[in-house]
């Protein structure tokens, strides 16, 4: 193995906090109150010895605490303000240990709430709005408020939309102590997957994951025709690997991504686009896929392997249908790729951080073999930090061979967690860690280690503010059936037409999503869509990523478009106009959750017609040609250029080929199949004859 230093990951900002802690004593108060929220997590991981309630009430309790702490030290002015916030905290906190200390006496007078209970549970909600607001933004808090205020008056309300009303502790123990409000499904898997991944993420990129995705990156395909595009592309699909998060990614990477493409001949327009569609199909690439993946495999309780399995060739179309479309920009404005001698060998980078992959490699085993993501992940972060205590003490050790043999003792050591148990993995680590305190070079390791809990706790902040206030539009949806409502609307219109459905369905994710996160907007649309296309035919799991996909396009879609308008100070370009470029670019994302319902042979899930006469393998491969065939038209349609600039009829002509081919009715395979290849091979010809004329 080679020793290479470890590198730190530049500070990012989070999502409505500055980057840091703030300074002085609450500065330092704060980053603590991080680190002991990612110990108690990864404790309660490795050995789960606390209730599900308690656990999810100290989820929040921390999220609450950190949230306003960091509140008070990055935005508040003035003491008083400080003060305020860090009171909030104290009570957000509160209320988990509340839960914790009385948890067997809530649950033996579940329904019947004593005073301190409502006085606990009004502040829990309360606290929880406030929070949200402070650092998600007020449009997921009006939306939440909204559902929440139904809960009160709705009984006032005219049919359909009238329920039988409840009084006030019923909406507080449904709210704030049951397991159908805030601390819902939506918390758990923030508590129990999520927070453990986003850690994971932090230790993989204070390690220099992130060095090693850019120089692969660049070795492999910047020589390639638009260059800089090319590599921001597959960077964003690297870092998505093990990053879900979208809107910061095009923050964090694109003041590098974004000049550099400018400098290299692309629009300013285009290259935001480019940063603003990479960064948010990250959310989409296995094997982490962001948070979204998590709750889908609880909401539906299956494995998480099959949310990964379907998600794995519409994430290739998905980048793939990036990289075709800056390959047609550079050719349109005649950009070539950078000079191979400037550029770094992408496989010398993977020989010297191979060690890194390894965590990541053991994660994937471990998902695909059939275990649970909280041990997956809690394992892959394990050897992640055992690689990075291991990488000091290696460095120690003068002769190769004597080093060979520390790794390998190492490995075999951290690898026999699987026959022995978590146990003998936290003892490996206690080695590391007092070995570490023994020398100047292993004490910064260990403040390395520090840090990263740290960051990753604040990292998983918007993640879990979003899932518990989240909880209260499921509470509401489940206590008052208005959800069934919904539900009938959409199956009296899928009835007669499904692709309608599917059209109304797309556009309730794209206009909720304009104003709340893409984990929000799945919850709320996965639970009043799902159902409805369930009883449309539509299999459950498709059914999901079709929500899911377009609750991600939500931020690429003007507009809003929250991703283009975070490219935008950085590309020196109208939010709106870098917005209808990515609108282009994701056109795999637009295409493929349609193609999905009617052949769900794309998603590795139900057979069709093909199958039966063919064999599943080739009806999967056949569906796989027909959408990159469909994307190379349409993004030549969109772009306006293939082997040479193309007329306006040309762009029509290709649009048309494009759809006859996703249709997926009767003929239309054929009839497109005929049209494409007889319009590409004329164009081509075309172009021939002009370059040979010149």
């Amino acid at each position: 193995m080679t020793d290479t230093p470890t590198v730190l990951a530049p500070e990012e900002q989070v999502e409505g906090l500055p980057p840091g802690f703030g300074e002085g004593l609450a500065g330092k108060a704060a980053f603590l109150i991080a680190v002991a929220f990612s110990v108690f997590q990864i404790y309660i991981a490795a050995y789960g010895s606390l209730p599900s309630q308690v656990v999810r009430a100290m989820h929040v309790g921390f999220l609450l605490l950190l949230g306003f702490g960091l509140i008070a030290n990055l935005r508040a002015t003035g003491m008083a303000a400080k003060a305020a916030f860090w009171t909030l905290g104290v009570l957000g906190f509160a209320t988990g240990l509340y839960n914790w200390i009385f948890y067997a006496d809530l649950i033996r007078r579940s329904g019947f709430l004593t005073t301190p209970d409502l006085i606990v549970g009004t502040l829990l909600v309360v606290l929880v709005f406030e929070a949200a607001r402070r650092l998600m933004g007020l449009p997921l808090a009006v939306i939440a408020f909204l559902f929440l205020a139904y809960c009160f008056v709705g009984n006032h309300l005219p049919p359909p939309f009238i329920h039988r009303g409840y009084d006030f502790a019923q909406l507080v123990d449904t709210f704030a102590f049951g397991t159908e409000g805030i601390y819902g499904t939506p918390v758990y898997v923030s508590a129990a997957y999520i927070f453990i991944f986003v850690v994971f993420a932090a230790f993989l990129e204070r390690a220099g994951m992130i060095a090693l995705f850019n120089d692969f990156a660049l070795g492999l395909v910047g020589s390639w025709r638009g260059g800089p595009a090319q590599v921001c592309v597959l960077s964003s699909a690297l870092m998505g690997t093990i990053s879900g998060s979208g809107v910061a990614n095009v923050v964090a990477s694109g003041q590098f991504t974004i000049p550099l493409m400018k400098r290299f001949g692309f629009r300013s327009a285009f290259a935001g686009a480019v940063e603003a569609t990479s960064s948010m199909g990250g959310q989409i690439m296995p094997p982490v896929m962001g948070a979204v993946a998590f709750i889908m495999a609880e909401t539906l309780n299956i494995p998480y392997a099959e949310v990964v399995k379907a998600a794995i060739i519409p994430a290739l179309l998905y980048f793939g249908a990036c990289f075709w479309q800056v390959h047609l920009e550079a050719g349109k404005a005649g950009l070539h790729g950078m000079a191979k001698a400037e550029l770094p060998d992408p496989w010398e980078a993977v020989r010297q951080h191979w060690p890194l992959v390894l965590p990541l490699a053991v994660l994937v085993y471990l998902l695909f073999a059939g275990y649970t993501p909280i041990f997956a992940g809690t394992m892959g972060l394990a050897l992640t930090i055992v690689l990075i205590l291991g990488t000091p003490l290696a460095a120690l050790i003068g002769p190769f061979a004597f080093r060979v043999v520390f790794w390998l003792a190492l490995g075999l050591a951290a690898a026999s967690f699987m026959r022995f148990g978590v146990n003998i993995l936290s003892l490996v680590i206690a080695a590391l860690v007092v070995a570490c305190f023994a020398f100047k070079g292993g004490r910064e390791t260990l403040r390395i280690c520090v840090d990263s809990l740290a960051e990753g706790a604040k990292n998983a902040l918007p993640v879990g503010i979003a899932c518990a206030i989240v909880g209260i539009v499921i509470g509401t949806l489940t206590l008052t059936g208005i959800a069934s409502t919904f539900i009938g609307w959409i199956i009296s219109i899928g009835e007669n037409n499904l692709f309608l459905s599917l059209v109304l369905t797309m556009l309730t994710c794209l206009v909720l999503g304009m104003g709340i996160p893409t984990i929000p907007n799945y919850i709320i649309t996965s639970s009043l869509a799902g159902p409805a296309l369930l009883s449309l035919g539509v299999p459950l799991i498709v059914s999901h990523m079709f929500v899911f996909y377009f609750g991600i396009m939500a931020d690429l879609t003007p507009p809003v478009a929250l991703a283009a308008f975070a490219a935008a100070p950085m590309a020196k370009e109208s939010g709106l106009k870098i917005g209808i470029q990515a609108t282009k670019l994701a056109i795999a994302g637009f295409v493929v959750p349609f193609m999905a319902v009617y052949t769900p042979a794309l998603m590795l899930q139900d057979a069709g017609p093909i199958a039966a006469s063919f064999g599943y393998p080739v009806e999967v491969a056949y569906i796989v040609v027909k959408a990159c065939m469909g994307i190379v038209l349409w993004g030549a349609a969109a772009v306006g250029f293939l082997a040479r600039r193309m007329a306006w009829w040309e762009r029509i002509v290709a649009f048309v080929a494009g759809v006859l081919l996703v249709a997926a009715l009767p003929l239309t395979d054929e009839a497109g199949w005929v049209l494409a290849l007889v319009w590409i091979g004329w164009h081509c010809w075309r172009a021939r004859q002009a370059s040979t004329r010149a």
